[in-house]
């Protein structure tokens, strides 16, 4: 398989994938027979298990030979360290939320749509991750949104589901169209929208350019979910099914923070501090996730707002890595991005299966709180225990894969050694405490003795719910146990990003 048909395939399956699986849906219904739906279901899978494979070969290909380029027309497609990563996690989250969605989206109205629409999003994702032009990534990064609003909003016939979709897509649009001025400048000076010509041309007109990159970094940040340009996160987290949830907060805010550092990676030479504007958007993400996490009592809103703390902590390594040049603190800022997609989904996906246990198979359409958990473990012990395990890696207890991601942040900063970035380390240890003032009472609450009547009334949860549990909490408990199993993907990644001619 040359570079071109492995691209393509890599690009355009997922797309072709969701279209046959939409009609499959269709026929279904209109034949009023499920054949349609399990197609559907084993296609989703075995996509994505075919899109894994693509990704192995193509990143020996491009170890061997420097490199994966693709040029269609004028659109240039590359896959570097960063798009390998983003592509690796949205295939392999991608992979758990199609095997826990089974059952957990048996039946629903709107089934046909909701596998056609996770491909769709999955493939918007490889499309940004591949690309390697400002507006094509623009483009990839506009049909994610459409795609994700469609599912946020896919209980359309509940009011809050609704609103949640259009204040996503309200926000989202703002964002989008911030982007796109941004790249009206960057064109205006450079006559070109390719990564190579802005870095030849950031130097032109500077102040032009600085404009830009500020309108790069709020326009990504909305779906980066950066304070104060986060309102719409848990709205659509609490509203979402729970495989999109985790796909949400493990997948698309990552995406948005990549299509931001991809793009500022080519701003190098223009003489501002990126690195610093990060770093404070970081510490403002950390404390103000946080503080707003602890006063929920609905279990979704609640990992909504941490997701706010962890892109605080990713951007603080990757302000390290602009600010000082350091490879330590970018690597970092990847390495939490990875461990952070693992957590966020198993946490996620395990509150997921207890509300389609507890509410959802007793025809309940209402949140999951907190009180609802009480002594879940009596019944739903494996449940509870993925849980308690993303819970606790979250928040950064050892020997679990966030406690290692977060200590390369932590190192990466200490090694600057000078009094402001000290106080960051003070700053971002003492916020890892606080988070679990969060954390530890729903561990408690899943194993006291009293159960709540939720938990009496409840139904079993299904084995194929189970299954991407049991890998993720596996995986979670190898890479803490074993970080470096993590090296070669941050290490690409790093390069990617510091020394984008490099690669």
């Amino acid at each position: 398989m040359n570079n071109a048909l492995l691209l393509k395939s890599l690009l355009v399956l997922p797309f072709v994938a969701a279209v046959i699986v939409y009609l499959a849906g269709r026929i279904s219904l209109r034949k009023e027979k499920d054949w349609g739906f399990s197609v559907a279901r084993a296609l989703t899978v075995f996509v994505l298990l075919v899109e894994g494979c693509l990704l192995f070969f193509g990143v020996r290909m491009a170890l061997q030979s420097g490199g994966l380029y693709l040029d269609v027309g004028e659109i240039t497609l590359m896959l570097d360290g960063i798009g390998l990563l983003l592509i690796a996690v949205v295939l392999f989250l991608g992979l758990m939320v199609a095997l826990f969605s089974v059952d957990y989206m048996a039946g629903e109205k709107g089934e046909e749509k909701y596998y056609a629409l996770l491909l769709a999003t999955i493939g918007s994702v490889i499309g940004l991750g591949l690309s390697f032009d400002l507006f094509n990534l623009w483009v990839w990064f506009e049909a994610m949104a459409v795609s994700t609003f469609l599912l946020v909003a896919f209980y359309n016939d509940q009011p809050p589901s609704l609103e949640a979709g259009i204040k996503y897509l309200a926000q989202s649009a703002v964002g989008s169209a911030l982007v796109l001025f941004g790249i009206a400048f960057i064109f205006s000076q450079t006559g070109s929208t390719d990564f190579v010509d802005i870095w030849q041309g950031a130097t032109q007109n500077p102040k032009v350019m600085l404009i830009s990159g500020i309108l790069l970094i709020v326009g990504f940040g909305v779906k980066a979910a950066l304070v104060p340009l986060h309102t719409w996160l848990p709205d659509a987290h609490s509203q979402a099914p729970s495989g999109i949830s985790a796909m949400l907060s493990g997948v698309v805010i990552e995406a948005g923070l990549l299509a931001m550092l991809r793009s500022l990676s080519f701003f190098g030479r223009v003489e501002f501090n990126w690195g610093a504007t990060l770093l404070v958007f970081g510490c403002l993400n950390i404390l103000i996730g946080n503080l707003l996490a602890l006063r929920q009592t609905e279990i979704k809103r609640l990992l909504a707002y941490s997701s706010l703390a962890h892109v605080g902590y990713m951007l603080v390594g990757f302000g390290m890595g602009f600010w000082y040049g350091q490879a330590n603190g970018a690597g970092g800022g990847f390495f939490h991005l990875i461990t952070h997609s693992l957590m966020k989904g198993l946490a996620f996906l395990a509150a997921g299966a207890l509300l389609y246990a507890l509410h959802l198979q007793n025809d309940e359409h209402v949140p999951l709180t907190l009180s609802d958990l009480n002594g879940a473990s009596r019944k739903y012990p494996l449940a509870a225990f993925a849980l308690s395990v993303a819970l606790l890696a979250l928040g950064g207890l050892p020997p679990l894969a966030g406690f290692m991601s977060k200590w390369q942040i932590l190192a990466a900063v200490a090694s600057a050694k000078n009094t402001l970035m000290i106080l960051v380390v003070i700053f971002v240890g003492l916020n890892s405490v606080l988070s679990l003032g969060y954390y530890a009472p729903i561990v408690n609450r899943l194993y006291r003795r009293e159960t709540s009547p939720a938990v009496e009334n409840g139904k079993p949860i299904p084995v194929m719910m189970v299954i991407p549990l049991v890998i993720l909490v596996l995986a979670l408990v190898v890479i803490g146990l074993w970080p470096a199993s993590m090296d070669f993907f941050t290490e690409k990644a790093t390069s990617s990003l510091l020394f984008p001619f490099f690669y």
